[in-house]
């Protein structure tokens, strides 16, 4: 309740109202986001056919009506992780300076990244969608439609890179080419997470490293490394 003094003296109370818009949307994401781990968790545990809408719910403290305001169906409830995890991808790539290396840039990310519980929380929830997506098909629809939405934002970076328009074909062919490799090993390191691999032996594999290296190779050493500026 917010108190107003109205010229005459006298006090008026008004009740503060939400505005619609940006916040809402942002509360839906969360709770979109937050349904999308607990599925991630239960079908990881469950598998996917055995793991009901109800139990989806349950584990978010929902009702399976508010669920399925959210989602059309059990499986598109794995897709807020794998999106969210592809948007931020982008968002280095985007921020990838000229003058630097590929793996430079990923460390310098890794380094920087936060590690609470929070982002712990999700980094897992897409480790599992990634390993089950080579056995869901459902699953792996969502995976590849994310890997999609990065190799077109790709397009865009990289012909912002080498100064070439987006609609090259070579471009478009670096894309595609980078961005398969990129989910080729990011497959590769989540299977080995999940089957019990430590986070000490991943890293002696260097694997920031390994995807430079990768990009370099699948675009003929046009991308990875610094550009003029």
């Amino acid at each position: 309740m917010k108190t107003v003094v109205r010229s005459d003296g006298a006090k008026d109370m008004t009740k503060n109202k939400r505005k619609p818009g940006r916040m809402s949307e942002q509360r839906r994401e969360r709770i979109r986001l937050e349904i999308s781990r607990e599925a991630a968790r239960l079908f990881w545990e469950q598998g996917v056919a055995a793991t009901s809408g109800e139990q989806i719910a349950d584990a978010v403290g929902i009702s399976v009506r508010t669920l399925w305001r959210y989602f059309r169906n059990k499986e598109s409830c794995a897709e807020p992780v794998l999106v969210q995890d592809a948007e931020e991808f982008v968002s280095v790539l985007r921020r990838w300076p000229r003058e630097i290396s590929l793996e430079e840039h990923l460390t310098t990310w890794v380094t920087e990244r936060p590690k609470d519980p929070d982002t712990q929380a999700y980094d897992q929830a897409v480790i599992r969608m990634t390993v089950l997506a080579n056995t869901e098909p459902a699953l792996r629809s969502a995976w590849l439609m994310a890997n999609d939405q990065v190799e077109r934002e790709f397009v865009e970076i990289i012909a912002n890179r080498l100064r070439r328009p987006t609609d090259d074909l070579e471009v478009r062919m670096h894309a595609a080419a980078a961005t398969s490799v990129l989910r080729v090993i990011s497959e590769d390191i989540s299977a080995a997470l999940m089957a019990g691999a430590d986070h000490a032996s991943i890293k002696n594999s260097k694997p920031l490293e390994r995807m430079a290296d990768a990009v370099r190779v699948a675009t003929d050493g046009v991308l990875g490394d610094p550009v003029e500026p």
